[in-house]
C-alpha cells in the first residue's frame, strides 16, 4: 500500500469514525471499502440484540437487480460463518460449507471477504465485500480491519448522539404534559395529548394509556398511533407484561413480540417491539401504586428500545403520574376552597341578613300596635312579607350550607336529571320503581319518597345519585345518544340503576373511562356489580348498578 493510498484510508477512517449520522456512516464505510480494495460489491448487515438483520445496505448492485431479489440477505450462510473477532476470506464462496445458494436473479458472487463490525465485546453488525478480480489481498483484510473499527466507533457515537437528542426530546415532551395537567386543563383532554406526543418523542409507531376500569380490568384506554382503532377499549390479559408492570412497579422491554405472542393480545401482535413504563408517582417509593402503564410500539423492521428509552420513559411516566396526582388535589383544594366560600356566605346570611329581618319585623310589630286601623293593615302585610324573606333566606342557607346531600334522593335524582339536559341537548326521562311497581309523578317529598329514602339509606341513597350523575355524564361525553333512560328500582334487599341510551356503544373513542370505575368501587363496597356493556342489537350501551341494602 503506498503512502498515498494510506494517507487517504486514514484521512477516511477518520471522517467515518467523526459521523454522527449512522445511515450517513454506513454509506461512507461501503464506498471507502470499495474504493480501496476494488470490490465490485459492498454490503453491511446491522444486527439485532437478537443477532438478526434489522438494518441493511449496500453499494454496486443496481436498482433493476435489488428490485428482482426476493429480501435481503438475513445473515444465515457464509454470512454467520464470519467470526466475531476477525476475518473471513474465501477464494470461492460457493465452495465454502456454509453456502447455502442464491437467490434467483441474484448477481454470481466468488471472491468474499467479512469483517464483524465491533464496539467492545458488543456485535453491531457484519460487513462483506465481493467480487474482486484475483480475490483478496492481505493489503485489503488490513484496509477493511481498519474501516470495521472506525464503522463501529461511528456507529457507537451515533446512538449515543441519538440517545442525548431523543432525552431532549423526553423532556422537552415532559415539560409540556406537566404544564398542561397544572394549569387547570381537564385530564380527558390531557391524556390523549400524553399518547401522542410521548409517541412523537420516542419515535414509536403506537402509544397506548392502561388505566383502570370495571370489574377490576386494566384497559387500553388511550391509544394514539397505528392500530388505535382496534387496541382501545381492549383488556389487558392478567400475565402479560403490562400487568407484570403494574404488579412489579419496574419497568420492562420486549425486544420480540413474535417470540412470545401468547401474553400479547392479538391486537398487540402487529407489533415487534415494545417498552412498558409504570405511571407511578414515585419511582423512589417501591410501595407507591401504579395509577396505570404507559406502552409503546415499534413495528417489525424497527430497531428495538433501548435501556436509555426505559430509563428517560420511566421519568416521563413518574412525572404524568405526579402530575395527575397534583392536579387531583387542586381540584380537591379547590371544591373545598369553594365549599368554604359558600359556609362563609350561609353564615353571613344567617348572622346578618336574618337578624336584620327578624328585628325590622319587631320594630313593625310596635308600629302596628300604636297605628291607625288603615294603616295596621299596611304593616301586618309588611310583617308576612318579612316573615317571607326570612323563610325564603334559611332555605338558601340550607342549601348553601348542606349543598345536596341532605335533600330527599327523589329531589336529587330530579336535580340529576335537569343538570344532565344541557350537557345531553335533551332531557332523560327516569323511571322509579318500589318493589317492582312503577312510579309515575313521585312527589320529591311525598310518602313514595319518603319510603325510598328509608329503604336506601344516607349511604345508599348517595351511591344511586353517583350513579346516575356518571352514568348521564358517560352518556353526554361518549355516546352522541338521542336519547337516555334511566332506571332506579328499590327492591327488599337491593338496589338497582340501569342507564340506557341509543349512541354509538361502550368506547366510541380514546377517552377515560376512570368515572365508571369509581362506581365499580362503589359497588364492591356494597357487595353489588357494575357493568357497561352494549345495548341490544350492538345500539347504544347499557350501565347496569346493583348493590345490597342493609
Amino acid at each position: 500500500m503506498t503512502w498515498m493510498a494510506s494517507s487517504t484510508l486514514l484521512t477516511h477512517a477518520l471522517a467515518l469514525a467523526g459521523q454522527l449520522d449512522a445511515p450517513s456512516a454506513l454509506e461512507e464505510l461501503l464506498a471507502a471499502a470499495r474504493t480501496h480494495t476494488g470490490a465490485t460489491y459492498a454490503a453491511i448487515a446491522v444486527l439485532d440484540p437478537y443477532g438478526e438483520t434489522n438494518t441493511f445496505m449496500h453499494r454496486g448492485m443496481s436498482s433493476e437487480v435489488v428490485a428482482a431479489l426476493p429480501h435481503p440477505p438475513r445473515g444465515h450462510g457464509v454470512l454467520s460463518a464470519i467470526p466475531a473477532d476477525g476475518v473471513l476470506v474465501l477464494d470461492d464462496l460457493t465452495a465454502a460449507p456454509e453456502f447455502e445458494g442464491f437467490p434467483a436473479g441474484h448477481p454470481p458472487m466468488r471472491t468474499f471477504l467479512g469483517a464483524s463490525v465491533s464496539v467492545g465485546d458488543v456485535l453491531l453488525g457484519r460487513l462483506y465485500l465481493t467480487e474482486k478480480p484475483g480475490g483478496f489481498t492481505d493489503e485489503d483484510v488490513e484496509t477493511v480491519e481498519l474501516l470495521a473499527a472506525a464503522a463501529g466507533i461511528a456507529i457507537e457515537n451515533a446512538r449515543l448522539y441519538g440517545e442525548a437528542a431523543r432525552r431532549e426530546r423526553w423532556r422537552s415532551v415532559s415539560q409540556e404534559i406537566t404544564a398542561a395537567l397544572l394549569e387547570g386543563s381537564d385530564e380527558e383532554e390531557v391524556l390523549p395529548l400524553v399518547a401522542r406526543r410521548l409517541r412523537e418523542a420516542a419515535d414509536a409507531d403506537t402509544a397506548v394509556i392502561v388505566l383502570p376500569s370495571l370489574d377490576g380490568a386494566w384497559v387500553a384506554e388511550i391509544v394514539d398511533g397505528v392500530g388505535a382503532a382496534d387496541l382501545v377499549g381492549s383488556a389487558l390479559p392478567p400475565s402479560g407484561p403490562a400487568m407484570e408492570t403494574l404488579r412489579t412497579g419496574a419497568g420492562k422491554l420486549v425486544d420480540s413480540i413474535s417470540r412470545e405472542a401468547d401474553r400479547f393480545i392479538p391486537q398487540a401482535r402487529r407489533f415487534e417491539r415494545a417498552l412498558y413504563a409504570p405511571l407511578r408517582a414515585s419511582r423512589a417509593d417501591d410501595d407507591a401504586p401504579s395509577l396505570g402503564v404507559l406502552i409503546l410500539f415499534r413495528l417489525p423492521g424497527r430497531l428495538p428500545f433501548t435501556g436509555g428509552d426505559l430509563a428517560i420513559a420511566e421519568d416521563v411516566a413518574a412525572q404524568a403520574a405526579l402530575a395527575l396526582r397534583l392536579a387531583a388535589a387542586r381540584h380537591a383544594e379547590d371544591v373545598a376552597t369553594l365549599l368554604g366560600e359558600r359556609a362563609r356566605i350561609a353564615r353571613d346570611l344567617h348572622d346578618l341578613a336574618i337578624q336584620q329581618l327578624f328585628a325590622t319585623g319587631m320594630r313593625l310589630e310596635r308600629a302596628a300596635t300604636t297605628a291607625a286601623a288603615a294603616e295596621r293593615a299596611l304593616i301586618e302585610e309588611s310583617i308576612a312579607d318579612v316573615d317571607e324573606s326570612v323563610r325564603q333566606i334559611r332555605g338558601i342557607v340550607r342549601s348553601l350550607r348542606d349543598r345536596d346531600e341532605h335533600l330527599p334522593v327523589v329531589e336529587r335524582l330530579v336535580q340529576e336529571a335537569s343538570i344532565a339536559r344541557t350537557a345531553l341537548g335533551f332531557a332523560p326521562s327516569m323511571l322509579l320503581t318500589l318493589d317492582g311497581a312503577p312510579m309515575h309523578d313521585v312527589e320529591p317529598r311525598g310518602d313514595a319518597a319518603t319510603e325510598i329514602a328509608a329503604r336506601l339509606g344516607e349511604q345508599a341513597a348517595d351511591d344511586v345519585v353517583a350513579v346516575v350523575r356518571e352514568g348521564l355524564a358517560n352518556v353526554a361525553r361518549h355516546a352522541r345518544a338521542t336519547s337516555a333512560q334511566v332506571e332506579v328500582a328499590v327492591e327488599p334487599r337491593q338496589v338497582r340503576v340501569v342507564v340506557t341510551d341509543d349512541g354509538v356503544g361502550p368506547d366510541p373513542d380514546p377517552e377515560r373511562r376512570s368515572g365508571l370505575a369509581n362506581l365499580e368501587a362503589r359497588a364492591r363496597d356494597a357487595h353489588g356489580s357494575s357493568r357497561l356493556t352494549p345495548g341490544p342489537g350492538g345500539r347504544g350501551s347499557v350501565l347496569r348498578w346493583a348493590a345490597l341494602l342493609d
